[in-house]
């Protein structure tokens, strides 16, 4: 798998790991997440991760590159709902590769208008700082 770092502009990347696999806490402590949220992602089949022959979860390049992507997702505000319709596309193969283009148009599109509004926002919110004599740096 690629390196996800420089595509999906993630502050860790999956060559940041110590070791592979990982347990669940340990992949939660590189990646910046509860242990709670990557055990949920498993559950809802957004992720495969192995196990040890003890039971215990064991994370593997795949399964952190997976959960990476599924952050990036989330952090643009999509829906664990349509994340799992991606993944589902995805798992089905090539023959969907229009329906996943699709969905991620319409994501964008919602990106997009999002950016504006905070931009607008912004935009208020420094108004406002320099009415009250404040300066605004960026």
């Amino acid at each position: 798998l690629p390196d996800l770092t420089e595509v999906l502009g993630a502050q860790v990347s999956v060559a940041d790991a110590p070791a592979l696999p990982m347990t669940v806490g340990e992949a939660a402590d590189l990646l910046g997440l509860s242990a709670h949220t990557l055990r949920y992602y498993e559950r809802v089949g957004l992720v495969k991760v192995g196990r040890s022959g003890s039971g215990q979860r064991r994370y593997d390049r795949a399964a952190l590159a997976r959960v990476i992507f599924i952050s990036r997702l989330r952090l643009s505000g999509m829906s664990i709902q349509d994340i799992r319709e991606y993944i589902s596309l995805v798992e089905q193969g090539e023959s969907t590769v229009d329906k996943r283009l699709e969905l991620m148009h319409r994501h964008r599109e919602k990106v997009r208008r999002q950016i504006s509004e905070l931009q607008f926002a912004l935009a208020v919110l420094d108004y406002k700082i320099t009415t009250y004599g404040g300066f605004c740096s960026d």
